[in-house]
């Protein structure tokens, strides 16, 4: 179900040049791109970085989603081609829940949303 909304939303989010009124037409690519890139380190031994257990949640206004991790990476994507202010809540397992009091404000181009990527650390309990 995610990879039929993940397609469906590349359709709908490719640039359309007939609509564009220039002299240098932009080309857009299709591809969805994320507006959060999170990842998560140990507050005791912050080479680590946390992935298994660690749910990261990002909430605008009345939008949430829960990010998804990209397997085999340490970083955790979402809000796909969407913009807005997010604030991010981390929450694992023998770690205290961290709620970002900096809102993280995703904008976009002529094109496609402008990745934001943060680094949070997590303290144990």
């Amino acid at each position: 179900m995610k990879k039929l909304i993940l397609i469906a939303l590349l359709i709908c989010t490719a640039c359309n040049l007939d609509e564009q009124e220039t002299t240098d037409p932009v080309f857009c690519t299709e591809e969805a791109r994320p507006g959060l890139e999170i990842s998560v380190k140990d507050g005791i031994n912050s080479d680590v970085f946390l992935v298994t257990g660690i749910t990261v949640v990002a909430t605008d206004n009345d939008y949430t989603e829960t990010l998804e991790n990209i397997t085999n990476s340490n970083t955790f994507v979402g809000a796909f081609e969407r913009t807005g202010t997010y604030i991010i809540t981390i929450s694992g397992d023998g770690y205290e829940t961290f709620t970002s009091t900096i809102p993280i404000i995703v904008d976009k181009d002529i094109c496609h949303v402008i990745t934001e990527s943060r680094e949070y650390i997590l303290q144990s309990n």
